[in-house]
């Protein structure tokens, strides 16, 4: 049984996939995109979590601690008065994890289901088959949400276990990749070109991170490159950057405004078919 690591649950999602879904976020990316909204998934193993906004700095953390949970980070998890202090990413058996999201069989129905997000699900190859193929047999609608970021091997394993692709595309110049994402993207599009021509379902999803992905080079780029697929566009989120202090890292953007609804609208207009619901 392969047990793998979690940072977050949630119902009721009804951005992820058709339907009523339940997202689970497994931890761990090997991306860094500048403009991320979940820090917190970037390392694969659990961290500490601090609300800084609210801590008093009373050092009542720090004092001597006997709790096995709190020895691997220094840090007593329980005494702050503020409640301060706690941990994203949470060990899991796919057994378990399964068992977990079954529970919600009657919010998501038919026509819902289970999307896999991240960080990065494909990251954790192992654990994200063995707990799809669980579902699967449970005939749960399974929802796959990746940066294609994968050995090929692994990204075709994975896909064929889900009945629905949401599959980011942010950058198409290699360069500009490396820059704001970390890595090159050269197995994304090699990944992408598989899956575009598998027959399986998928959407290619596109952040619009003002003057980085949202440019005019860029999308015409990406529109080329994906024919009439369908194109999601992603409007930037204003907050992407209010977690970051909480799990010690500095957000690698400066602020920028969300696109109006009529520039997004614009942009629609460089793909041959876009999906998605209004823009807000």
């Amino acid at each position: 049984m392969e047990t793998g690591v979690i940072f977050d649950i949630k119902g009721f999602a009804l951005n992820d996939g058709p339907g009523i879904r339940t997202t689970v976020f497994l931890k761990g990316c090997p991306l860094r995109c500048l403009w991320c909204h979940n820090p917190e998934g970037m390392d694969p193993k659990p961290e500490l979590r601090i609300k800084t906004a609210s801590c008093q700095h009373c050092g009542k953390c720090l004092e001597p601690c006997s709790h096995p949970d709190c020895k691997l980070f220094g840090r007593c998890l329980h005494i702050c008065p503020r409640g301060c202090l706690s941990v994203a990413g949470t060990e899991i058996t796919s057994a378990d994890l399964a068992a977990r999201l079954m529970r919600d069989r009657d919010i998501f129905g038919e026509d819902g289901g289970v999307t896999f997000s991240g960080g990065e699900p494909l990251l954790q190859a192992r654990f994200l088959r063995e707990t799809a193929a669980i579902l699967k047999s449970g005939g749960v609608n399974l929802a796959l949400e990746t940066s294609s970021f994968a050995p090929p091997e692994e990204y075709r394993a994975a896909v064929e276990q889900t009945d629905l692709v949401l599959a980011d595309l942010k950058l198409m110049d290699p360069e500009a990749h490396r820059t704001y994402c970390g890595v090159p993207n050269d197995r994304i599009l090699e990944n992408l070109r598989w899956l575009m021509g598998s027959g399986r379902d998928y959407r290619i999803r596109v952040p619009l991170i003002p003057g980085i992905t949202d440019t005019e080079e860029n999308l015409d780029a990406i529109s080329a490159f994906v024919g009439d697929s369908p194109v999601e566009l992603l409007p930037y989120n204003t907050m992407a950057g209010a977690k970051y202090p909480s799990v010690g890292r500095e957000y690698g953007l400066p602020r920028l405004e969300k696109q109006s609804a009529e520039r997004v609208e614009e942009m629609r207009k460089r793909f041959r078919r876009t999906v998605g619901g209004e823009i807000s």
